[in-house]
Order: C-alpha cells, then structure tokens, then sequence
C-alpha cells in the first residue's frame, strides 16, 4: 500500500503516505502559501482532508482483501493555526468492530504543535 498509494487528492494538494502499518498511517506535507485561508493560515480543510486519508490508510489496512469502508463521520478539533511548514497527520484505529471503527488522528507541525481530531466512525 504504502509505494502504491496515489490517490488524486493526494497530487492535488500535495500530501504523501509515509508510514503505513497494520491500523496505522502517517501522512505528510509542506504546507505552503497555496494551502491558505483568507486569513492566511493554513486552510481547516486541508488539515481534515490529511486526517481523513491517514484514518482511511490506517483502517483499510485492518480489512479483509473483499472488505470496503467509507467515512461517516469526521470532526476535528482546531487547538491553534499553522501558517506555512511541515505537518504530519499520525492516524491509529482504536476499535475495528463488525460494521464501524473507531480511529484517532493527531495533526503536528514542525513547531510540535497539534490539532488533535476525534476519534471518527467509519
């Protein structure tokens, strides 16, 4: 998974799977002045568009070779801005049951600051 992962959001904004193991993932970026608000900062959906793809690579890598998934839920905490400078978004399952799961992701700068989403179902 981890060399054949090419997903087209990913060349969009410019994120690369660096880590994948058995219910975990990492994803990574440079933000840049591409990826801004109006306000400057780095745009809050970028950070939920990496957290989606590490929690999605982290439970897909818990499935059966016939097994699917979809996200149903997504929330994200925002504990302070990032502007510009690497992140990387850490994701973990924490419950992989029958028909949902229950997976972390933790978003860190370079500065080790962190935005922290919530566990999500899928």
């Amino acid at each position: 998974m981890g060399r054949g992962y090419s997903a087209p959001i990913a060349k969009l904004i410019g994120f690369k799977l660096t880590k994948v193991g058995k219910g975990s993932a990492w994803i990574e970026m440079d933000a840049g002045p591409q990826h801004a608000n109006p306000m400057g900062t780095l745009h809050g959906g970028v950070i939920c568009d990496i957290s989606d793809a590490a929690m999605g690579i982290a439970y897909v890598s818990t499935l059966g070779a016939n097994e699917s998934f979809t996200t149903m839920e997504l929330k994200v905490n925002f504990l302070r801005p990032v502007w510009t400078g690497h992140i990387v978004a850490k994701a973990k399952v924490l419950r992989k049951g029958r028909s949902t799961g229950l997976i972390v992701c933790e978003v860190i700068d370079e500065k080790e600051g962190s935005r922290r989403s919530r566990p999500a179902p899928v």
